[in-house]
């Protein structure tokens, strides 16, 4: 029956491709990475850590949950922020009850996706998670834009929303899928702070 099954619905790895398994054991070893300091050409004034460059089965599987509706890459990836995230616990780099925020994603996108999928892996880690911040006016789409191209872009696009209120008094780790220039979380930060409330830092996914 399953073999019938994946002749009408193939069944391939979303990290490589590899026919016949969901996710294969050497993409699962390469998402298996602790997170690394770096730091983005737009300073957001608080510390950084990605979990590796965006290529490879990392990419793969991060176009697949946004841009091809692969939810089943929502757990796998929830697993390996988890672990990330208990990693920078471990070496005392964020607190045991951090709240995982989401980076802002635009409605449009987050209309064309079904959601905002990286809200959606942040709530399977088993971590708090607050989507308190959202854009505040048209923000177009920073592919190809240089660093002041998306300096500009954000500057002044972000705001609080929700119950960002219930916050005070809890530390907060921005959560994004690809750190580029920087400037997403530097304009998060600025909205966040502003507010009074208090930031460990910001993970990435990957790195570009």
């Amino acid at each position: 029956m399953n073999g019938a099954f994946e002749l009408l619905l193939p069944v391939e790895c979303m990290g490589c491709g590899r026919p016949g398994v969901r996710l294969c054991q050497g993409c699962l070893a390469h998402l298996r990475t602790p997170p690394q300091p770096m730091t983005a050409r737009v300073d957001p004034h608080m510390p950084l850590w990605t979990l590796g460059p965006y290529g490879g089965p990392r990419r793969r599987m991060i176009i697949g949950l946004k841009e091809r509706g692969r939810r089943d890459a929502v757990a796998p990836l929830a697993a390996m922020t988890r672990a990330a995230v208990r990693h920078l616990i471990a070496r005392g780099e964020v607190d045991e009850d951090i709240v995982l925020v989401p980076a802002p994603t635009s409605r449009a996108s987050a209309r064309r996706r079904g959601g905002d999928p990286v809200a959606r892996v942040a709530r399977r880690t088993g971590f708090d998670t607050a989507e308190v911040l959202e854009h505040s006016r048209s923000v177009r789409e920073s592919v190809g834009l240089d660093v002041a191209g998306r300096r500009a872009n954000m500057a002044g696009g972000v705001r609080l929303a929700g119950d960002w209120r219930e916050l005070c008094g809890r530390r907060l780790l921005l959560l994004d899928d690809v750190i580029t220039t920087g400037a997403t979380l530097a304009a998060s930060t600025a909205v966040l702070t502003s507010a009074g409330l208090s930031l460990r830092g910001g993970l990435g996914w990957s790195n570009a």
